[in-house]
């Protein structure tokens, strides 16, 4: 096997593309896609997004330290796109894209009634990183469409069909190729079944069965 060197430069992919929805007081709400965001602590639930200082939807998250992250579907794609390439300088992104504003009981500035998670953030440190500064927020609270509750009041994340972002071009994502400790776990002799294995994780905690 050969390899080529490259120079440094952000190869961490596929990622999920997110539109972040803001509001300052007495003004339109708008939206910013970024690409840039990701969990950061499981206990208290915290997260990240990064954005360069001259985006219009900086100054508004910097002042109000509150936003709202909004999961994407493939039918929300053409509206990611399309809010990460127009400036709310310009524009009413919720507007031209036909979307609906939905205020929670945790935040004043809105989500987006047609995505299927909103994650709702309030901003606690400012890093100035270089082109891009990252905002680290703890999340106070979700909110999800009831239509993917299952019949068993569980949340069906898969049904909303998600989709996700690489170097430039999004997906819709694709089968199911395991599940979390699947790796460990050993078929047991009477029913053929999987079983955990002692070397399994034990923590309990559902913030730590994702991706690391």
């Amino acid at each position: 096997m050969s390899k080529q060197s490259w120079k440094p430069g952000n190869m961490l992919y596929p990622v999920p593309a997110v539109m972040v929805s803001c509001k300052r007081p007495g003004e339109k709400a708008n939206i910013i896609t970024l690409a840039w965001a990701g969990t950061i602590c499981s206990d208290p639930a915290m997260l990240s997004i990064s954005i360069r200082p001259e985006r219009y939807s900086y100054d508004i998250i910097k002042e109000t330290k509150e936003f709202v992250v909004n999961l994407v579907t493939n039918d929300l794609t053409r509206a990611c796109d399309w809010c990460g390439v127009r400036s709310g300088r310009d524009y009413d992104k919720f507007k031209e894209n036909k979307l609906t504003e939905f205020t929670s009981e945790f935040m004043d500035t809105p989500a987006i009634e047609e995505s299927p998670v909103n994650i709702y953030c309030k901003v606690k440190k400012i890093e100035k990183l270089g082109s891009h500064h990252m905002f680290i927020a703890e999340v106070v609270g979700v909110t999800v469409d009831e239509k993917y509750m299952d019949n068993k009041g569980r949340f069906d994340l898969k049904a909303t069909n998600l989709m996700a972002y690489s170097h430039g071009e999004y997906f819709a994502l694709g089968k199911k190729l395991g599940t979390f400790g699947y790796s460990v776990k050993k078929a047991s002799k009477k029913s053929g079944k999987k079983t955990g294995s002692k070397t399994g994780n034990k923590s309990g905690k559902k913030g730590d069965k994702k991706k690391h």
